[in-house]
């Protein structure tokens, strides 16, 4: 069983893009079911932010697989494959595992080492196992993403201080007003990416700051959280004209800022700057609201070089991330390697355990005298003889560097102890949790 993954993110997709593809703003579980229902891809995640759409499935047939996601994507998103498969890119078991793990880590995204994507990676597994899409290669994948994502936290500080994309625009909005002291701020949603870009700009000293929402509860909570003023939904023109600073980060499908908005209210105001940041994923605001004068229009591509300054600054805990990364990329692939010996190992193990049973009943007649406790320490001893016998030659098996040598070895395995007779190495036997629990990091 192989793993596969397949997306876009902002490395290799521009934003108008990643809204044609993005599956977040849409049922997320009724995505991954559809998917997990085609063939080859019954085992199947998708984790959709901002900044990514990704598909993780396992499969014995990968590139059947590849073929099945781009269809899918097609069908799903009403589009050509022709517009979005340049675009895409696509990786195989260690390097999939390698990207999951940096994006649970933080490595991957727009800033690096913005805490937010753990729980979005965590999330999209739950929504995938919830609807019953997973299966042991991406459980055991994801659950060990979130172990990645733990130590990184932990032992480095790449997580330390504000490092995520609302530390982004709040940066760059300094670089455009320089101090913050006094400014007014609109804040169009009441979700995770506005609560932390509120805080934030609060930190930074700014004067009012004002939440609206189309869930007046959800605004109403934020903003008694950051000492802000709630406005209701059908007030946003009257607080955009009011604003020094604007932060939208809403789920709408549509542009919910319009030129034709924007330019009226700067015919009403000062000579000030209108510093606009869209977050969001759909685009919340026309782009061409960024042609007009005195308007600065950012989106989430153009935090970029904010990244690059970030990077130069967290040079020595990225090389510890990347390090501890590289680490359990290793640990995960000897596991993974080891999945192809299992039904050897448990071959051997059911044949080892039959000529016991077979000794033992040949023996009756000299051990039927012996007391019930005695016959039970023969049948323990004798148990416990054939585990230490199989231990080295398991975990040696399970241990081989690479699938051709661990192929070569199975079948050595297989023809020397009859194995293929009984359909033990080409058949798929039960599992034996001790083999499991030994496989685990």
């Amino acid at each position: 069983m192989h793993l596969l993954l397949l997306g876009v993110s902002h490395r290799t997709a521009p934003v108008d893009l990643r809204e044609q593809l993005d599956f977040s703003s849409r049922d997320l579980g009724a995505a991954v079911e559809a998917l997990a229902a085609r063939p080859g891809t019954t085992e199947s995640v998708v984790l959709s932010t901002c900044n990514r759409s990704e598909i993780y499935v396992a499969s014995n047939d990968p590139e059947h697989a590849r073929r099945e996601i781009v269809r899918f994507l097609s069908e799903y998103h009403g589009l050509p494959p022709a517009a979005f498969e340049p675009h895409l890119f696509s990786l195989n078991d260690a390097d999939a595992a390698t990207h999951l793990f940096r994006v649970a880590a933080g490595l991957d995204s727009l800033v690096v080492g913005e805490p937010q994507i753990l729980g979005q990676v965590k999330d999209a597994f739950e929504v995938a196992a919830t609807r019953r899409c997973t299966g042991p290669l991406l459980s055991r994948v994801f659950h060990w993403s979130f172990g990645v994502g733990k130590r990184v936290r932990t032992e480095t500080p790449l997580g330390e201080g504000a490092v995520s994309v609302s530390f982004a625009a709040v940066a760059l909005a300094r670089k455009i007003f320089g101090r913050l002291d006094g400014r007014h701020v609109l804040v169009i949603g009441a979700g995770e990416i506005s609560k932390l870009t509120a805080q934030h700009l609060r930190s930074q000293g700014v004067g009012d700051i004002v939440i609206t929402s189309r869930t007046a509860a959800h605004a109403e909570s934020l903003a008694a959280m950051v000492n802000g003023k709630a406005a209701p939904w059908n007030t946003l023109s009257t607080a955009l004209g009011a604003a020094d600073i604007v932060i939208t980060a809403t789920g709408s499908q549509r542009p919910i800022i319009t030129r034709a908005q924007v330019e009226a209210v700067t015919g009403r105001r000062r000579h000030d700057p209108l510093f606009i940041i869209d977050i969001a994923v759909p685009r919340d605001v026309e782009a061409s609201v960024g042609d007009i004068e005195q308007v600065f229009l950012y989106n989430v591509d153009d935090l970029q070089s904010i990244v690059d300054e970030n990077l130069s600054k967290r040079g020595a805990a990225i090389e510890q991330a990347e390090q501890i990364v590289f680490e359990e990329v290793s640990r995960f692939s000897a596991w993974h390697r080891s999945r192809g010996a299992i039904p050897t190992v448990v071959a051997l193990r059911q044949k080892f355990e039959q000529i016991r049973r077979a000794e033992l009943q040949r023996l009756e007649g000299k051990l039927g005298a012996l007391p019930p406790e005695s016959r039970a320490r023969v049948d323990e001893v004798t148990r416990l003889i054939v585990e230490k016998l199989l231990l080295e030659p398991t975990e040696q098996l399970k241990a081989l560097p690479d699938e051709e040598t661990q192929a070569s070895y199975t079948e050595a395995v297989s023809r020397l102890f009859g194995l293929r007779e009984r359909g033990g190495a080409g058949s798929d036997p039960p599992q034996v949790p001790s083999l499991e629990r030994r496989g685990k990091p």
